[in-house]
């Protein structure tokens, strides 16, 4: 019996693009996600064009329109001033994000399709479920993809089929110093070249999950409805070589609240972990601990190194420190956590009073990732965080012609 083979497909799309007269450092933002009430309304006195009004819509009560249509009506306004155009040929795009530290990603930009359950493109980690509805029906009204999904590709040598050269046709720099540069990769040749590496491997959802699961849930609606193939059966993913040099992997920090006697937090936590006080919890003290790779606790004024024990090992269901720090907390119940991408950020949450203790994990290897990976197993939830962001409005993508 013969059985079809999946792989990832990955293709080119005639993007939308901001005029080169529009100024990209006002227009680009953030993925939605992780922008906050107080980021959007900064982002949206930027400039009238930026992407987080169709990306974080509101509202349009003068008009009459709901957020969905706003954001579609806007979208569609943009394009008929000239304030974005579309490209006449499709292609991809080489996207490029250099930090001020000196870490470079080199990614490009195409159009992946979504696959059925045992396909190549494969969840990273397991989700937290996360209502749909409202990406769902931002896709239903401005068909667009407005941001980019983050893949990692397993092909090894992918980054050499778009090597980017020259100066790039656009640039911007973010809030935090990133400089996202962008090239059109439109010839043919080195789109097959591309499409070519991505297929041969799978392709693992670093970013944007649930972006994708949205994706795959509109295109299956749109089948239902008796539709032929279309744009719809894709959506607009950043593609990065699974490699050292490509990626930089944070670790999300657990906040904790509603820990019963938080004062004497290390002894509740001693029958899965071994602990020993590092000295008072300065900067200094945590960022030796952290930069030491040591699963850290900081309290009101104190910080511990954590040390699992074997047993904890052997229920986790990994050696990850998001396994093994959950096997814990799930014997604490009434412990509330919430997430932190920064050590320095989950020390202030903890001084301020916003946290009663916190707990720094340690980044997740770009060769766990792999290892994971081609197991095809997923990780825990919120193991990973990968940065920077790529921006929404470097490119948008229409689903339709």
């Amino acid at each position: 019996m013969w059985y079809a083979v999946v792989v990832p497909r990955f293709e080119p799309f005639s993007g939308l693009r901001y005029d080169p007269t529009v100024p990209l450092d006002k227009v680009i933002a953030p993925p939605y996600d992780v922008v906050g009430p107080e980021e959007r309304a900064q982002l949206a006195s930027r400039h009238e064009a930026n992407s987080i009004h169709v990306e974080l819509p509101e509202d349009d009560s003068a008009g009459g329109l709901d957020k969905y249509q706003a954001a579609a009506r806007l979208l569609r306004s943009w394009l008929d001033r000239g304030i974005v155009h579309r490209d006449s040929v499709p292609s991809m795009y080489a996207y490029r994000m250099i930090e001020p530290g000196g870490g470079v990603t080199t990614g490009v930009m195409g159009a992946l399709a979504c696959e059925p359950d045992g396909g190549d493109v494969l969840p990273h980690e397991q989700t937290i479920p996360k209502d749909m509805s409202d990406r769902l029906d931002l896709l239903r009204a401005c068909r667009a993809n407005l941001s980019p999904i983050w893949g990692l590709s397993l092909t090894q040598g992918l980054s050499e089929t778009f090597e980017p050269s020259g100066d790039p046709e656009r640039e911007a720099t973010d809030d935090q110093g990133v400089v996202h540069q962008l090239w059109v990769v439109d010839d043919p040749d080195a789109i097959a070249s591309v499409s070519g590496a991505v297929a041969q491997s799978p392709v693992v959802i670093a970013d944007g999950h649930h972006r994708y699961e949205t994706a795959c849930a509109y295109r299956a609606e749109r089948r239902a409805s008796g539709n032929q193939p279309g744009g719809y059966d894709f959506v607009m993913a950043l593609v990065v070589e699974l490699a050292e040099d490509q990626l930089s992997v944070g670790a999300i920090h657990r906040l904790l609240n509603g820990v019963p006697n938080h004062a004497r937090l290390p002894e509740g936590l001693s029958d899965w972990f071994e602990y020993e006080r590092a000295g008072e919890a300065s900067e200094q003290v945590v960022g030796d601990l952290v930069s030491s790779a040591t699963l850290t606790l900081v309290t009101h004024g104190e910080a511990w190194a954590l040390t699992p024990r074997p047993e904890t090992r052997s229920a986790a269901s990994s050696d990850l420190d998001s396994s093994l720090v959950a096997v814990a907390l799930a014997k604490l119940p009434e412990v509330t956590v919430s997430y932190s991408h920064g050590w320095s950020e989950a020390m202030t949450s903890v001084k301020d009073g916003r946290a009663e203790a916190a707990l720094l994990l340690r980044p997740v290897s770009v060769a766990q990732i792999s290892d994971w990976a081609h197991a095809r197993r997923r990780m825990p939830p919120k193991s990973t965080y990968f940065h920077p962001k790529p921006r929404t409005g470097m490119v948008f993508r229409p689903l339709e012609d």
